[in-house]
């Protein structure tokens, strides 16, 4: 009889546990979404005031700024591209082109992420050529943190081909220094670069999909359990007493 009332116990608790578990990640699943919602949210926002000027990529923290479009002039540093290896649009692997650009009167360097170009598969070494116009060019920009760093063996090298890129070294490295944010091209340009940029936040139905699975496990767990432990004993019960 005691051994059967441990059992019970030890049923019963380990179903408490698997159950709260399940309910907490399932309700971290949720808030994980209502966080990405506020951040669309925020993002939205941003995207709908009216586009920066170069003189003013200077008057704020680079984090208040990210998301907002801006509308500059300047010359491209061709000589100084830089090319991000291992970085995907549209599921398939190549670069991204990052040129600085020289903002018209004086207003400092930012670097722009260009845009995605593929990879020549015979020759991981060989630079795609990417035309870059000479003189003033006129673009539409967005604000954004600089690109995610990939895992890399060692402090990295410099060249062309580059696994990560950060804006105080290449600016030291070009005795250039580059304004603490980066920005993408959004506006169109005759380079052959691809410029179909992720958006953020837009995996919130994903989330909601993880919440479900786990509340989900948790109502299966609590029914196995009232079924094995509460419904079948009281109907086996049930038929001996009868028979």
């Amino acid at each position: 009889m005691a051994s059967g009332r441990t059992r019970l116990l030890l049923i019963s608790v380990a179903t408490v546990l698997v159950v709260a578990v399940g309910i907490a990640l399932g309700l971290w699943q949720l808030g994980r979404a209502d966080q990405k919602l506020r951040l669309a949210d925020g993002i939205a926002r941003q995207g709908a005031l009216a586009p920066l000027t170069a003189a003013e990529l200077r008057t704020a923290p680079p984090e208040a700024l990210w998301h907002r479009t801006a509308q500059v002039e300047g010359e491209w540093l061709s000589e100084a591209t830089v090319f991000l290896d291992n970085r995907q649009m549209k599921g398939r692997v190549g670069f991204f082109v990052l040129t600085p650009l020289r903002l018209a009167d004086g207003h400092g360097t930012l670097l722009v992420q260009r845009g995605w170009t593929p990879r020549h598969f015979e020759d991981r070494t060989r630079v795609p050529a990417v035309p870059t116009p000479a003189g003033t060019v006129s673009l539409r920009l967005r604000l954004a943190p600089p690109p995610p760093k990939l895992y890399e063996l060692g402090s990295g090298e410099g060249g062309a081909i580059r696994q990560n890129v950060d804006l105080a070294a290449l600016g030291a490295e070009l005795k250039t220094p580059l304004l603490p944010l980066s920005a993408l091209q959004i506006s169109a340009a005759d380079d052959g670069l691809l410029r179909d940029w992720p958006q953020p936040a837009t995996d919130v139905h994903k989330h909601y999909g993880y919440a479900f699975q786990w509340f989900g496990l948790s109502a299966l767990f609590a029914l196995l359990y009232v079924w094995f432990q509460i419904i079948a004993p009281r109907r086996r019960a049930r038929v001996q007493s009868a028979g």
